[in-house]
């Protein structure tokens, strides 16, 4: 049963502090540059004079589904404005911040109704298709936010702003006579529902989120009643499936991921949040299964999900395109935020391994290095498009070659600038007994054990170098376990305590450590990062004869600034040596993987032929030293080509 599992919980963001390294650096470019740069969007783009309701009578109507999730857009920044101002107190941030606050607060109806699109563009279709438009999407992301700065500040305006406004949905929505059967056509209100519960302690919350979850697909389904009711045919649905929304059976009866991959691992994450709140063992079953489904499936090796842009998610198993890779970033955000909870309703590591993959890779790449540039989209392989004026190419990021300071559908860029705002949340978990170690940087983790203060400082030049150092700091000697996590990608690994090797066993993917511990104790961990080639499995036809180079946490790629061009004719050659060296001039000093490849293509193509006999071609043997940079960092340079899977020869 789910209630034996001994559940950790993850550590409050206040108390952890990120005092260096590579973390430290994200999150001061967060907050001098990404989250300045998104208040100023939210401006200059008509969101923020969305909120002065008089000022906003006769907006236009073109991009009108677009128009309808612009308050979401305002709840995400102000959650990393919360994030941020818990662990770096900043009073003209705060100050403006307040002022968005007063803004939202007197657009607020007097039913608690807040939505800027049918409080002023189209009042009469209030509530009327919930399976398309965003009413509640945006509810969740303002209650994310209001309950973020609420515990950052003590401020109560926001937080009783969207109270009043849950409560109207609890009022709504629910299986008691005279209530809506519905639920969000897109999720996102579960977590938040969660959230406002923790903050609260009122049950209601908790029972709806839980009512959407279980509501969720039944027949007779209510997006066909909506339908009906507003004179429309339920045949006409665009995306022609329920299973574009995760609606087209109960989810207890699910067992592939399938559909929109945000709307999928948003609705998966509040899946995990009522199923550790209530001890659904049902709950954690499905969350299991659909947790083997995606991971096993429907991956990238970025920690990226959907091959397809039709559907902005999945298709089939196995199909990983990698030049028309969706892999939207808010997607990888999203596995993140299911990853972490996933550790918390059934301790083991391989949740988290799955999240640093999509943390270091995936999500970053969503991020220019100096912070003010997004993807949208992110590709495994980028070539020269033959239309970059295309419409859905500049909605959903630019051509491949560079980021975009903002897009129609900006949905991406506020949430990675809330993820690391909040990143210091995610490093540890506690149980009575237990400090679970999961990610590392140079950090100050502040803990209470049986009614004793601890720390721990932690050293590391993580994800660049893989040794770990962990002091303890206590006022008197104190018994627990410290469980230090052994990442999948590490072939060796050793851990000393106070100069003595430890003889303690990795269990669930955790070196967990019982002792007594003392103030000063010291314990240095030392993971093995070897240059990885990575094999795709055989029904990945994408990538058959291909390799992907890995070192730690960090998938590599190549660029077309670093290897010329026409980076599909490279071949890795099996014998050729491998080496990590360190680029002093690279983004101030990165490990890059340097070795020997060939361009393996004709030395001369006869005329104008697309295609010719091999017979007369002459390749002659063309090698050079290769080089590959982090994933997440292409794209900051010189615009060109750029390609993770090698073929190997």
């Amino acid at each position: 049963m789910i209630q034996q599992i001994k559940h950790p919980k993850p550590t409050l963001l206040q108390d952890v502090q990120i005092l260096d390294g590579f973390w430290a650096e994200r999150q001061t470019i967060n907050r001098d540059r990404t989250i300045p740069a998104i208040y100023h969007q939210l401006q200059i783009t008509g969101r923020l004079d969305a909120w002065n309701l008089p000022e906003n009578q006769t907006p236009p109507k073109r991009n009108k589904v677009i128009r309808m999730f612009w308050d979401s857009d305002t709840g995400k920044w102000l959650e990393s404005v919360g994030y941020s101002l818990r662990t770096h107190p900043d009073a003209e941030l705060e100050k403006l911040a307040d002022e968005v606050i007063r803004l939202i607060e007197n657009a607020q109806q007097e039913d608690g109704y807040l939505n800027t699109y049918f409080t002023v563009v189209e009042p009469e279709f209030r509530w009327r298709n919930l399976r398309d438009w965003h009413e509640l999407y945006n509810a969740g992301h303002l209650i994310e936010g209001a309950v973020a700065y609420y515990e950052a500040t003590g401020k109560r305006a926001i937080l009783d702003v969207l109270i009043r406004f849950a409560d109207l949905i609890d009022a709504l929505f629910g299986p008691d006579e005279g209530q809506k059967r519905g639920y969000p056509g897109h999720p996102e209100l579960e977590m938040a529902l969660m959230k406002l519960y923790q903050a609260t302690n009122e049950p209601r919350y908790l029972n709806l989120a839980k009512y959407f979850i279980d509501e969720r697909g039944h027949q007779p389904h209510f997006f066909d009643i909506e339908a009906q009711e507003r004179g429309d045919n339920p045949e006409d649905f665009w995306a022609q499936t329920y299973h574009y929304c995760q609606a087209h059976e109960p989810l207890r009866k699910q067992t592939e991921a399938t559909g929109h991959a945000v709307r999928a691992c948003y609705l998966y994450a509040g899946v995990a949040d009522v199923a550790l709140e209530t001890g659904d063992p049902s709950l954690l079953e499905l969350s299991r299964t659909l947790w083997d489904d995606l991971t096993q499936h429907q991956m990238y090796i970025i920690g990226s999900l959907g091959p397809a842009q039709s559907n902005e998610g999945f298709t089939f198993a196995y199909d990983l395109p990698n030049e028309t890779a969706y892999a939207e970033t808010c997607a990888a955000i999203a596995l993140v935020f299911w990853a972490h909870r996933m550790f918390h309703l059934d301790p083991h590591g391989r949740y988290i391994d799955v999240l640093e993959r999509a943390l270091y890779n995936g999500v970053l790449s969503g991020v220019s290095h100096e912070g003010t540039h997004f993807f949208y989209a992110n590709p495994l392989a980028a070539y020269p498009n033959v239309n970059p004026h295309d419409p859905w190419v500049s909605i959903r990021g630019g051509h491949h070659y560079h980021r975009e300071e903002w897009f129609p559908c900006p949905c991406c860029p506020p949430n990675l600038s809330r993820l690391v705002a909040s990143i210091g949340s995610y490093f540890y978990s506690t149980t009575d007994d237990t400090i679970y170690a999961h990610l590392y940087n140079t950090n100050r983790g502040s803990f209470v054990l049986n009614d004793q203060a601890i720390q721990i400082e932690q050293q590391a030049n993580y994800p660049w170098a893989g040794d770990v150092q962990l002091t303890i700091k206590t006022e008197q000697d104190l018994s627990f376990e410290l469980a230090l996590r052994i990442p999948g990608w590490c072939p060796e690994f050793s851990l000393v305590v106070n100069g003595e090797e430890s003889t303690a066993h990795v269990v669930n993917g955790y070196m967990r450590i019982h002792r007594q511990w003392a103030n000063g104790d010291v314990v240095r961990l030392t993971l093995a990062m070897p240059i990885e080639r990575i094999a795709p499995h055989p029904q990945i036809r994408q990538d058959a004869g291909c390799v992907a180079l890995q070192r730690g946490p960090i998938v590599y790629c190549v660029e077309e600034v670093d290897n010329g061009t026409r980076l599909a004719n490279i071949v890795l050659p099996a014998e050729s040596e491998l080496s990590i060296e360190e680029d002093k001039d690279l983004f101030g000093g990165i490990p890059v993987i340097t070795g020997k490849g060939q361009r393996i293509e004709p030395a001369d193509w006869p005329g104008n032929d697309l295609y010719h006999p091999q017979r007369s071609l002459q390749y002659p043997q063309a090698s050079f030293t290769l080089k590959a940079i982090p994933y997440s960092l292409w794209a900051n340079r010189q615009p060109g080509e750029m390609r993770v899977w090698l073929r190997e020869q």
